[in-house]
């Protein structure tokens, strides 16, 4: 689905925030095969790296290129859940409805991502009175409804339980093996190795190794992602 999109090239990328350094230079190809996990301690630039290639962060120096850009076509959930100020159902009918669907597909699909994510009981309550599970999942759901060929999240299980985590897993497999590109950020190690097909590890704002997840786990290239493989603190 996305072989017109990447690669996604990212040359001497350097963002600040108050003449602090926050990630760069960063240089980095991605590919169309996925899912792509980025992982690395915190304050290591995961969520700032999403944010530039997804193209909502300002960047102070570098490029940013993708083989054939459409923010249309582009997705992002963030770590806490973002539910908009209505029922259930319509948070994922107004996407949708932007999308200008007939109002017989919009009913179609809706009904369809509410059976899908088990939130077709709570249809008519308000998003805000949901778990914290219940939310992103329908956030994920939102993101998904209009079929995007690329879906950025950024730990988007962080502070979930088990259950929630695993129901969210799921969902993001489905999506992968319907084509959608997935570039995820995670602190759960266990997540990683679930996911991922490859593996970016970021540290200090820099990007220290990539490469394929499997390779990455069983014989790290650095000596700092075989630290953080075994839970020792790396700065």
């Amino acid at each position: 689905m996305v072989t017109v999109l990447f690669p996604l090239e990212l040359k001497q990328v350097v963002v600040r925030r108050q003449g602090r350094r926050v990630i760069g230079p960063v240089d980095l190809i991605l590919n169309p095969q996925g899912p792509t996990i980025i992982v690395g301690p915190n304050g290591s630039g995961k969520t700032t790296l999403l944010r530039v290639m997804h193209g909502i962060e300002r960047i102070n120096a570098g490029e940013v290129t993708w083989a054939q850009n459409d923010p249309a076509k582009h997705a992002f959930v963030f770590q806490s859940p973002i539910v908009m100020r209505r029922s259930v159902a319509e948070n994922l009918v107004y996407p949708l409805r932007l999308a200008k669907l007939s109002k017989a597909a919009i009913r179609a699909e809706v009904d369809h991502w509410l059976a899908r994510i088990n939130l077709y009981p709570l249809r008519d309550t308000p998003a805000r009175r949901l778990s914290g599970g219940e939310r992103q999942k329908l956030a994920i759901a939102r993101a998904l409804v209009c079929k995007p060929e690329v879906l950025f999240l950024d730990e988007p299980c962080a502070n979930l339980d088990g259950y929630a985590t695993r129901d969210i897993e799921v969902l993001l497999q489905e999506a992968a093996a319907s084509g959608t590109r997935l570039v995820m950020s995670t602190h759960d190690m266990g997540q990683a190795r679930r996911l991922a097909d490859d593996l970016i590890f970021m540290l200090d704002g820099k990007i220290h190794e990539t490469g394929a997840a499997a390779q990455a786990f069983a014989n790290p290239k650095t000596d700092a992602l075989a630290a953080f493989l075994r839970g020792d603190i790396v700065t």
